[in-house]
């Protein structure tokens, strides 16, 4: 009996170290300078895309990071350059029932994504692309 008490008391410091260093994961990406929390879905050509991921935005001096939510990975999920990066339309969710949610259609080369934020967190995305140096063109809606 002793190896089976053991066992369960190794698998429970598994479990809470796992649910702790996602823990720590989330607050540090929460914040971090310059972070948001959003949804991302990537487009096809099907009318409701492909599933929607929750996560974190940060924006850095030449490219926004996202950070999937549900993961241990220190690595960001996807990396956008500024360049290539446009928005292409913003719908406000009022007929949603989330008037304090944007759905932001975005463009990255060919690559089209959908992001749902807050208006604080859109207006940092607008400022963030029209900061860019002026040897750089972007289109905001």
């Amino acid at each position: 009996m002793g190896i089976l008490v053991w066992t369960l008391v190794g698998l429970l410091a598994a479990v809470l170290l796992v649910a702790g260093l996602g823990f720590s994961r989330l607050r540090a990406l929460s914040h971090h300078v310059g972070s948001f929390e959003s949804r991302l879905r990537f487009t096809t050509d099907s009318a409701t895309g492909g599933p929607w991921r929750s996560g974190f935005g940060v924006y850095r001096a030449d490219r926004l990071v996202w950070w999937q939510s549900r993961s241990l990975s220190i690595r960001p999920t996807h990396e956008w350059l500024r360049r290539p990066f446009s928005v292409t339309g913003r719908v406000p969710l009022d007929h949603a029932g989330r008037p304090d949610l944007f759905l932001v259609q975005c463009r990255y080369g060919a690559e089209t994504f959908d992001l749902t934020m807050s208006p604080e967190a859109y207006s940092g995305l607008a400022s963030w692309l029209e900061s860019a140096p002026p040897s750089s063109r972007h289109f905001v809606v």
